[in-house]
């Protein structure tokens, strides 16, 4: 059965806590695991959902969790499946899952994640990405967006907070080759809940991406949380996105899905200055991220026509496919897809080539000058 908004259980497996008001983190653990379900074992190192889960005696979790070592979220993970299954259990009867912060992944645990999608553990990886070390007093991650204040990275008279880009975490990870990869946000909950659902469904290592919005870290209400997490999205700072590797697709290189294809964005303007982190941003900085949304469009653009058709045939069977979703029309309020200029390039192969297109962020390959200037929130 899919799980959706009127079908997801009414169990609850993480209650009781004490994060924040608002936090986004704490929901992303709970949609979770109303989807997997009670045989499953949850691994987490140093972070929010750990420092506001595990205070004895009120343990918030009612499935087994174990707190790891802040570098060793992956690692763990792979020592409980290894067990279970010594044990006997049946591989399809249970989850392993990890939940980690942008910290804990993409910066402290990346060495041990990389490792076991390298011998494809047959885990669940969920990073929560609030781009910032929250629990320890918000300082700067490596997921941290350009202009964003924290405590490492004050907004100042010269310097306007972050001076450095967001690791392309899921690119990175994808880049693994590994089953299954998708990023999600909590504004999108039925995509998200269905992103693990069909996670639990693969065998081998699966990774989400989902931005959890804080509002202790990024400066904005308490009952703004959703809303922002939807508004990343629409505006192009994030998308949602899937990938698919080459024992999954079939496709030498795997293929990348898009999720969500919105015609026109929302104003990015809006969703920087609705946020205190971003406050020291100008007008001219924030227009440069604007424009820096067909950066990489243009890159691969410029690329594709540089060569002969049979090599960029040649270049897509080594390199991930990109596809869209035909969920995006349901997906996007209202309109419809138009503007479509669709390539075929050969082997059934579709390129998505829309003005302005979400898309065109997942392309590999951008040059690394041109990627620093597209945005503060996806790369």
């Amino acid at each position: 059965m899919t799980v959706n908004a009127r079908t997801i259980t009414d169990n609850e497996y993480f209650y009781g806590h004490k994060a924040c008001a608002g936090c986004a983190g704490s929901l992303v653990v709970r949609q979770a695991l109303k989807v997997l379900g009670p045989r499953t074992i949850c691994a987490l190192p140093a972070g929010c959902m750990s420092a506001v889960g595990f205070n004895f005696p009120q343990l918030c979790f009612a499935n087994n969790a174990f707190i790891t070592p802040f570098a060793a979220t992956a690692s763990v993970l792979t020592g409980i499946r290894a067990g279970l299954e010594a044990q006997g259990e049946d591989p399809d009867t249970f989850n392993v899952v990890g939940f980690a912060g942008d910290g804990g992944t993409a910066d402290i645990g990346i060495q041990a994640l990389s490792g076991a999608i390298d011998r494809n553990e047959d885990i669940i990886y969920i990073c929560y990405d609030n781009e910032a070390y929250m629990n320890t007093g918000i300082q700067k991650s490596g997921l941290t967006p350009f202009g964003a204040r924290t405590t490492t990275t004050p907004a100042g008279k010269n310097d306007h907070g972050c001076l450095t880009q967001k690791k392309n975490l899921f690119e990175i990870v994808c880049a693994h080759g590994l089953p299954y990869a998708a990023t999600a946000s909590v504004g999108y909950l039925n995509d998200f809940t269905a992103k693990v659902e069909k996670a639990s469904k693969i065998r081998g290592t699966k990774f989400i991406h989902v931005i959890a919005p804080c509002p202790t870290g990024w400066g904005h209400a308490t009952d703004e949380t959703i809303e922002i997490a939807k508004e990343v999205v629409d505006c192009g700072l994030w998308y949602l996105a899937e990938y698919e590797g080459p024992a999954v697709s079939g496709l030498a290189g795997g293929a990348f899905k898009l999720n969500r294809n919105p015609k026109e964005f929302s104003d990015v303007a809006h969703y920087l200055r609705r946020q205190t982190r971003f406050r020291a941003l100008d007008d001219e900085e924030i227009a440069r991220v604007v424009a820096g949304r067909r950066v990489a469009r243009q890159a691969r653009h410029d690329r594709r026509h540089q060569g002969h058709a049979d090599d960029a045939v040649g270049h897509l069977q080594q390199q991930p496919v990109l596809l869209v979703d035909e969920r995006c029309c349901s997906i996007r309020q209202g309109g419809d897809a138009g503007g479509d200029d669709i390539t075929q390039l050969g082997d059934g192969h579709v390129d998505d080539d829309r003005d302005g297109h979400a898309a065109e962020l997942l392309q590999p390959g951008v040059d690394a000058p041109q990627r620093a200037q597209v945005h503060p929130g996806a790369f």
